[in-house]
């Protein structure tokens, strides 16, 4: 069952929907995917640059996130010859819902893109400042049965996408990667996790403050069928935590590095930035009291040029 699942999600990340192969540099790289897929020259393509000046704030409904504290069945990492893809064998997968989300997202899977330093790797950028490291936690909606299906609606896929910076220590949440990817260096290789982890333990601590945007997939067949759900806190991994993902090997025999797309238009998107009700008051209080002042403002400087006006006749 478990490969029957990567099989069926390997399109999403380092394969297609025809089994042509597709890389991030030379002939199969970013530049050429268009050439045989249409959509990677799309108008509301991924990943982006989110300027946070340029944001649109909103308060949405909380996100609500069942079976991630817990993983029931077996977890697999996959080594698919473009990133590391984890998938989980069992008949009940966590659940997203809330949020920007209209209706229920099951869990398909999730992977990485990395760089081959630590100064850069990710997908998406925040005020043109690229991170060593990014997760994508991928959905697809629950009334469209399955990730294939899905494509085929502009709502049919959410991604949860984490930002990494680098810390002083490694994180423990993440040391099951640690003992499982030394055994799937070679691509089309897998290896289970002894305890497989939970997703709220992947995820950042804060989970309210987010920007969300509609996009597409970052691979062939770039599908514009994502909502993006980009965390704006960022999880610490040590410099040796990032080498274990830099030591595995692509399909081309080569370091599995810089295995990212660069960021695309935007357009004539907007990127909504989530936060809480009472942040948002406080916000209209500061904005009300600004308009005051400038108001006051205005009020004297109308009664100064009253008076010289006044003393000049």
């Amino acid at each position: 069952m478990v490969i029957f699942g990567v099989i069926l999600l390997a399109f999403i990340v380092g394969a297609n929907a025809t089994g042509c192969g597709f890389g991030y540099d030379g002939p199969l790289g970013p530049d050429h995917w268009q050439d045989e897929y249409g959509q990677c020259a799309g108008k509301h393509q991924s990943p982006i640059n989110i300027d946070s000046s340029h944001v649109t704030r909103v308060v949405l409904p909380p996100l609500n996130m069942q079976g991630f504290f817990f993983t029931d069945g077996e977890a697999v990492l996959t080594n698919n010859g473009h990133t590391a893809m984890m998938t989980i064998d069992s008949e009940r997968k966590p659940i997203l819902s809330g949020g920007p989300l209209k209706g229920d997202y099951e869990f398909a899977q999730l992977h990485f893109h990395w760089g081959d330093d630590d100064t850069h790797g990710s997908e998406d950028e925040v005020d043109g400042k690229s991170y060593p490291m990014e997760l994508h936690v991928v959905f697809f909606k629950k009334e469209y049965l399955d990730s294939t299906a899905a494509l085929d609606h502009p709502d049919g896929l959410c991604v949860l996408a984490c930002l990494f910076e680098v810390g002083d220590i490694p994180n423990p949440n993440y040391k099951g990667f640690g003992e499982v990817l030394p055994k799937i260096i070679q691509p089309e290789t897998e290896a289970a996790f002894d305890v497989a982890p939970a997703l709220i333990q992947l995820l950042p601590h804060e989970l309210t403050h987010y920007f969300t945007y509609n996009g597409s997939l970052t691979t062939p067949p770039c599908s514009e069928v994502v909502t993006w759900i980009d965390f704006k806190e960022h999880i610490k991994l040590s410099h040796d935590q990032f080498e274990d993902f830099r030591a595995l090997v692509n399909e081309e025999s080569h370091s599995m590095s810089n295995n990212f797309r660069a960021v695309q238009p935007l357009g004539d998107r907007i990127v909504f930035y989530n936060v809480n009700y009472f942040e948002e008051f406080e916000q209209d209080v500061l904005d009300d009291n600004k308009v005051n002042a400038d108001i006051e403002e205005l009020v004297v400087e109308s009664e100064k040029v009253i008076e010289e006006a006044v003393k000049s006749t």
